[in-house]
Order: structure tokens, then sequence, then C-alpha cells
């Protein structure tokens, strides 16, 4: 029994690391480089239209000395906020604190935030603020539910989609059909901080949501096969219609991953990257998928940490069962002698 012992001990062990190295993927904002000229932060400066702002706003945004809201509380209102500094990053990972909250009752509220990295910034459009058939990466923060037979996930709802330029969100069906992954998260009217985590590295997007005041990162979206260029912009934008709700950005945190790349990919010029997904099928043939979620890449995260558990917890199983036997087998062989 004492190799058993000895197996268990290795097992746990593993078992640990495994958790570990899924749980701290997403950084905690210490250990790497924050880049302030991509970012926004309390007290605001540098927030203008003036030639030396860093950050510049449109629309029914007002900025406070404790945060920028893009909408009030009020129907028929965009609002936005960008960064006027494109970002060469290769690797990144944007941390947003953000608040939405109203007066409205159960449904009776929208329409939510997007946190953009594209390649134009300030063109007010139907899409949360923004304009439609953009270039780059969205992360939608959808608080109302237009699709009344997509019934399957409840709203709130966070997305990602990517875009070339040549596709239009779908508001009618709340952007299922150029959807890549997504999550229900309670986001609305909460009384301690939310935050949300996008990270890009090395063609894997990943969108991270601490929004249950614990202070730990849940897993929202991972998904590989992302290629998304270096120059472009970020931004945050919101949009009211019929109903309404505050949306307001407390801060925008970027720091820069500090990963090895090849040779090929150093020498890459990555300006001239084309925003895609390299996906099994394509976000076109999510029309007619109900769930209108699909994944094009192997498990990630959470999901190959459990696949591994159940994988080493059947090892285990097997290895009791076997000692039993073995013991067993012994006992009967002594009584026969």
């Amino acid at each position: 029994m004492g190799g058993f012992k000895a197996l268990l001990s290795t097992v746990l062990a593993l078992l640990v690391l495994l958790k570990c190295r899924v749980s701290c993927d997403i950084t905690d904002g210490n250990a790497e480089h924050l880049k302030r000229e991509h970012s926004l932060m309390k007290p605001y400066q540098g927030v203008g239209s003036s030639p030396s702002s860093q950050w510049d706003f449109s629309g029914s945004t007002l900025v406070t000395s404790s945060y920028v809201r893009l909408t009030p509380d009020e129907r028929s209102k965009q609002g936005s906020i960008w960064n006027t500094v494109p970002c060469y990053l290769k690797d990144w990972e944007m941390h947003v604190q953000f608040k939405i909250h109203g007066s409205g009752k159960k449904s009776l509220h929208g329409d939510g935030i997007a946190i953009w990295y594209t390649k134009d910034r300030l063109h007010p459009g139907p899409v949360f603020g923004n304009k439609d058939q953009f270039l780059g990466l969205a992360i939608f923060l959808d608080t109302f539910r237009n699709d009344l037979h997509g019934m399957d996930r409840s709203f709130p709802y966070i997305s990602a989609m990517v875009n070339n330029g040549t596709v239009s969100y779908d508001h009618g069906k709340d952007g299922r059909s150029s959807e890549l992954g997504g999550c229900s998260a309670d986001i609305r009217n909460r009384e301690h901080d939310t935050y949300l985590a996008i990270r890009y590295s090395k063609g894997r997007l990943t969108v991270m949501i601490d929004v249950d005041d614990r202070n730990e990162w849940k897993e929202c979206i991972d998904i590989g096969g992302v290629r998304l260029p270096t120059g472009y912009f970020f931004g945050a934008s919101a949009a009211t219609g019929d109903l309404s709700d505050n949306h307001d950005i407390l801060s925008m945190k970027l720091y820069q991953l500090m990963v090895d790349h090849t040779p090929e990919e150093e020498n890459l010029d990555w300006t001239k990257i084309e925003p895609s997904v390299s996906l099994l099928k394509s976000p076109k043939d999510n029309i007619d998928d109900p769930t209108g979620n699909f994944r094009g890449t192997p498990l990630t995260g959470w999901k190959v940490f459990l696949l591994l558990l159940c994988a080493l917890l059947g090892i285990v199983v097997c290895g009791v069962v076997g000692a039993v036997v073995f013991q067993k087998r012994q006992e009967r062989n002594k009584r026969f002698y």
C-alpha cells in the first residue's frame, strides 16, 4: 500500500499545479507592465479634445472626477470614450472596471456597454453607440434581450466578436450569428465593484469577469486562432433606446504581456494583419444554431482541468480497486496454504 500512497500524493500534487496554472492565467495587475498612455484612471487627466489629450469622448459622455458616464439613465442616448494613441503591443491585457445601474426593473432596461479594439474610433453608430461593420475586436456587455426566441440564455450576456469590416452585428438576434463565445453574468445594479479582463496573447483571446465580489476571475470566453493587428485603438461605448440605464466606466487599464515570439513572428508586419478567427465553422453558420455558441479550438482553461481531473480520478479508482483485489487474493492464498 506504500506505493499506492505515493501515487495518490503525486496525483494530488499534479492537480494543485494544474489548478494554479489555470486560475493564475490572468494577471493580477502587479506582475505585468501598466501602459499609462493606453489607460484611463481617476481623476481622468488627459481626457478631452486638446492635442495633448490621450482620451477623447463624444455623444452623451460625461466625465466626472469619480466616473466616466457614457450614457445617463435616459432614452435614446449614445456615448463613447476613445484612446487617441494607437496600440502597437502584440500581447496585452485590458482590465475594465465598470458599473451599469438604473431605475428600470427586471427586463425594463438597456442596452449595454461595448469595449472596442478597432481601426477606427469616434464613429457613432447602431452597435452599442459605435459604427457597424467595424475592423477589429468588440466585447459586448448586453443587458437587454432582443431575441425572444433565444430563451436558452439569460441576460445580461457578455459576448465577443472579431470583424474584418464585412459582417454586420444583428441586434435582432443579439449578435448570435457573429458571436465567438459568451457567458451570462449578473452585472447590473450590483452594490460592489464589477470588473472585466480581456487578454490577447499569441493568438488566444480570453475574457474573464469578476462580478461577485470574490476578488477572483471567472472564465467567460477562451478561444484560439484569433488574429488581431497592432496599431488599433481601445475604446468604450454605450447606448440606450426605448429603455435606459446609467453606463459608467471607472477605469480601463492596459498591461503589456511579456511573451516570447518566434523570429518569423517578430519580423512580421503586425499592422498589416487582417482581423480574423480560425474556426471549424464560420460565425455565419451560427444563424441556425439555437445555442449560438461554438468553439473552434482545443479545450482549455477549466475544461482541461476538469478533463484531467476526471482522468486522474479514474486512475486513482482503478488503483484502489486493484489494490483491494490484490490484497484479497493474498489473504485467500494464505488461507489455502
